[in-house]
């Protein structure tokens, strides 16, 4: 999809803040945190949400949830705890239409968020 703002980030043509990188996967910090850690764990592969990942291609959910766990090692939230949440739909939070995993720590959660 070329005009979706993750691909496009994936692909370099809009600046982010990469936090990790592989062939699969993109980290970058979230332009609106919230939480002192917020980082967004993409596929490089457009899928517009978590409904959309063919059975076959599952595995990239597990790619990115183990860059989430690599990224909170780095970003020094591993021991204390983290958050990882993938939002689907409308109802289920998700604001950009690309299957993406947010990354929360360096603060206590609560639960509900809200």
């Amino acid at each position: 999809m070329t005009d979706c703002l993750f691909c496009r980030i994936s692909r370099g043509e809009i600046p982010a803040a990469k936090v990790a990188e592989n062939d699969e996967c993109l980290a970058f910090r979230d332009i609106s945190p919230q939480a002192p850690v917020h980082v967004l764990v993409i596929p490089k592969k457009h899928y517009a949400s978590l409904n959309e990942v063919p059975a076959d291609e599952f595995r990239v959910v597990a790619r990115m949830q183990d860059m989430a766990r690599e990224v909170a090692v780095s970003e020094g939230i591993a021991a204390t705890g983290y958050r990882s949440v993938i939002n689907t739909g409308d109802e289920g939070g998700q604001t950009v239409s690309h299957l993406h995993l947010h990354l929360l720590g360096g603060r206590h959660m609560k639960w509900p968020p809200g």
